[in-house]
């Protein structure tokens, strides 16, 4: 279905769905007149998917499913229409301008969904669940608990900082590291006044929570190493790829022919220059500031490690200073060499589940 420009040439309705949380919308447009057929709201439950599927079944067995955010509100109906080798056609949440103008409600929103999805030349799929969406959860997981823990860290520091005297002596010449075990130790004398009490107790818990929270990432960690191994080993195997990077370009990428080419995936990481050209100047272009910011971030964090230790691209970086490139502009062609070479290797390589 990925290779169609066209969803008329192969379905007779599209079946646009507006996803909540308690609620799915659904319209039954047809390819032909763009006329809608048929409305219907069912709760999020398996009935009302059920139901969902019954009002496709009495209008045509030739249909596609255009649903807003498959990996979110729409990601019970996903698999339930996958687990039945259904069309799914994956939209993006409308912006707020594009889609109203002036009127605004579920049906509407629902057949917006299905007309759009007949004006794209390219129809992306939902991502695939699996390892992938194992991995996604592990990876939101794992930067709730590092997030967390950085908070705990520097409010540690902060109340160090601030602390009575005698409780401040015990951490002087510490780093971070070492401030947590000394905090985590620490113990309450009841000679004490309610300021030092209170400030030991607190420098206690948020050590403890920070070591927890760390050990909780660490475990993580661990689990998404086994999870690329089993699935696409080869990536760690290039310069500057570890388990966490990979996993999230794996997730962004789910599957063979999810992302049509090269410059899409590029696109899809907001490293593809954006032209700013007017009049006479036709070299200039603007930072992408779009796309999967996760695996923009992940194609920076590779660019770094490869300036550092990769001496390729040491070469790179030395020749295109001498050209008089600045370090972000080489920074910015380096991220966009390294999503060239990773959507090639991920749709060419064999895979193993």
């Amino acid at each position: 279905m990925t290779s169609l420009t066209d969803l008329r040439q192969a379905v007779d309705v599209v079946i646009g769905v507006d996803t909540h949380v308690n609620t799915h919308t659904a319209a039954v447009v047809d390819t032909h007149t763009g006329g809608v057929l048929a409305e219907l709201t069912v709760p999020t439950t398996p009935t009302g998917y059920a139901r969902l599927v019954e009002l496709a079944d009495e209008h045509s067995a030739l249909r596609a499913w255009a649903i807003e955010g498959t990996g979110g509100h729409g990601a019970g109906l996903a698999r339930v229409l996958a687990d039945r080798d259904e069309v799914v056609v994956e939209l993006d949440r409308p912006q707020r301008a594009a889609r109203r103008n002036g009127a605004k409600s579920d049906p509407l929103d629902a057949a917006r969904a299905a007309r759009e999805a007949l004006t794209r030349t390219r129809l992306g799929t939902p991502r695939t669940g699996g390892d992938r969406q194992a991995l996604s959860v592990l990876l939101a997981a794992r930067r709730s608990a590092v997030e967390a823990s950085g908070d705990a860290q520097r409010q540690v520091f902060s109340l160090v900082i601030a602390a009575p005297e005698k409780i401040r002596d015990k951490f002087r010449g510490q780093k971070i590291p070492q401030m947590l075990t000394t905090a985590a130790a620490l113990r309450v004398h009841s000679t004490w006044d309610v300021e030092t009490r209170t400030t030991v107790t607190v420098l206690r818990s948020l050590a403890r929570r920070a070591r927890a929270l760390t050990a909780e990432s660490d475990e993580h960690t661990t689990t998404i190493l086994a999870l690329v191994r089993a699935w696409r080993a080869d990536l760690l195997d290039l310069p500057g790829v570890g388990p966490i990077t990979a996993a999230v370009v794996l997730c962004a990428w789910s599957h063979p022919g999810r992302v049509h080419s090269e410059a899409a995936f590029a696109m899809l990481a907001g490293t593809a220059p954006i032209p700013a050209n007017s009049g006479q100047v036709t070299s200039r272009y603007r930072l992408n500031r779009y796309g999967d910011r996760q695996l923009n971030r992940a194609l920076h964090t590779i660019a770094l490690s490869r300036t550092r230790y990769h001496q390729p691209t040491r070469d790179y970086v030395a020749r295109r200073t001498s050209e008089g490139k600045t370090p972000r502009e080489i920074k910015r062609c380096l991220k966009r060499y390294i999503a060239r070479d990773l959507y090639r290797r991920l749709e060419n390589s064999p895979t193993t589940t």
